[in-house]
Order: C-alpha cells, then structure tokens, then sequence
C-alpha cells in the first residue's frame, strides 16, 4: 500500500488561557502576538511550509477571532491600498489560505488533549494528520512540522517531535521509552504521560507536533481516562506501539514555551533579535536594562 500523503493539520486551540489572564479574559491566547503575528499564524506557516492543506481548529466559546483573522478583510485591505501600504497589503495577503481549508469544532467540555484530537475525528477520516499546539512556538531553519513529514515518509508511522529534560522536569511531559537510538530517529517501545520523575524511562519529552495515524482516534473514542483524570493523548498514541511504526525525532531548531509567561517574553526576544528591521533596536533595547 502506497503512503498516504501528509495533508492535514489538527490545531487544538479551546483553552482558556488561564496563566495569562486578565490578558486573555476575552482575547483567545492563541492570538496574542510575538512580535507583529499571533501565535496561531506561526503555528499555520509552519505547518504550510511542510505541505499542509487543509486546517482544523479544535475551538471553544469566545475563540471566533482565530477564524476570522484567517479571513478577507475587504475594508481594510481596501484603505490599505488606498493609502499605498504595498507592504502592509502584501503581509496581510500572504496569511491566506484557500478557501474551505479552515475547518473549526467544538470542544464542549474540558477534557483534555485526548478528548481534543478526538473532537476533530470527522476531519481526520482515514488520513494521516499532524498535531500542532500553538503555545509551542517553533523557530527552525526548515520547519519542524516538516522535519516531521520528513521522518513520516521515511518511516510510514507516527512520529513525534521530541528534546531531552532536565531529569528534574520530566513529569511534566510525555516521556520516551526508547528502543533504539538512531541519532536523529529514535524507535520507541512506550509513552508515559508526566511519570513521577523516579519512574520515567528517559528524559527524552514529546513536545507539542506529532504526525500520527488516523487509528490513533479509535483508541480515543474510548474515553480512558489518564493522568490529571483527562483523556490523555499519550495514552493513546502509546497503543499504536507494536501496531504501527513509531518513532520520536530530534528536531533541529529551537522551542519557546509561550503558555508560560518568561518563555513568551523570551519569545518576543528571540524573534525580534531574528528580524533585520527590529534587532538593533531590541539589541539597544536589552543594554538598557542589562
């Protein structure tokens, strides 16, 4: 059977923010900006620069503007072109996606990733898809979702974006029993999710991309529930071992934590410093306050 091609992309994007509140009381924080583009958009590039086509927002009430800045926006592109902002018109018409590549559900009930991914099983159908979690914010010369595709289409299985952790911080993540260790690849025999740090089988962590296999959705359906009393992705993905090809891989690139408030700060560091236009202010900008 020939290997399907690696299309979609399921983009949980229904929680509440909670550690960047009063910022996000009506604001998704999948919208908050580093630099100039909301989390989200990068999260979207990204996923397009490995081939990705077609787009599902697992949503929640209060997250209409995710969508919406995905849209046309006739009136200010046209005063914009009025004015003569070429660049600002250019910027704003290259974030757009064909239409009917974006589709949105409903996440009625905080359940956990699991439950999340589940919600999108309409979407997903009998075809690979890749996972991306916005507040993980990505910078890589070659785009990490399409390292993954890279490693899908050479291993036809799941795989999983993975980085080693202090021992320390290991129970905060879905941690790796390795099989073998390949370097760039590593085959795996098991996931734990956020073991007890005395307990886990390695420091090498899932972080939020992952191509996997439509069968990891009938795992799902089940409703199991895992670590935190939610319906863990992990749980699931660890089922498909020794039924299907399975492996993490080492990504080339940096990870900015933007759920949490110093990464997102280190974000908006790191991009600007990246940007012609903004570095020399930001250097100048960071010797102030040295």
């Amino acid at each position: 059977m020939s290997l399907k091609p690696l299309k979609k992309a399921v983009m949980p994007v229904a929680g509440l923010g909670t550690r960047f509140l009063p910022a996000t009381k009506a604001m998704a924080k999948e919208m908050l900006p580093v630099v100039d583009k909301p989390l989200i958009q990068y999260a979207v590039e990204e996923a397009r620069a490995a081939g990705i086509e077609q787009f599902c927002f697992i949503s929640g009430r209060g997250k209409t503007a995710i969508v919406e800045h995905f849209d046309v926006a006739y009136e200010l592109e046209r005063t914009l072109a009025e004015r003569g902002k070429q660049a600002e018109l250019d910027a704003l018409r290259a974030q757009a996606v064909q239409p009917g590549a974006i589709a949105t559900v409903r996440q009625q009930v905080p359940m956990g990733l699991g439950h999340a991914i589940w919600c999108a099983r309409a979407f997903v159908g009998d075809d690979p898809f890749a996972i991306l979690l916005p507040d993980d914010l990505m910078m890589c010369d070659v785009s990490c979702t399409a390292q993954l595709a890279e490693a899908y289409r050479e291993t036809g299985g799941n795989v999983v974006a993975i980085e080693e952790v202090p021992r320390e911080r290991v129970n905060r993540y879905g941690v790796l029993d390795i099989e073998k260790d390949m370097g760039r690849l590593v085959s795996v025999k098991g996931l734990v999710e956020k073991p007890p740090v005395d307990q886990a089988p390695s420091n090498l962590t899932i972080i939020g991309r992952y191509v996997l296999m439509p069968e990891v959705i009938g795992h799902l359906a089940k409703m199991e529930k895992g670590a935190g009393g939610e319906v863990q992705l992990t749980d699931s993905m660890a089922k498909l071992i020794g039924q299907q090809p399975f492996h993490g891989v080492r990504y080339e690139g940096r990870r900015f934590d933007c759920g949490d408030k110093a990464g997102f700060l280190e974000a908006q560091v790191a991009f600007a410093l990246k940007r012609p236009d903004l570095a020399p202010a930001m250097q100048a900008i960071l010797r102030r306050y040295a």
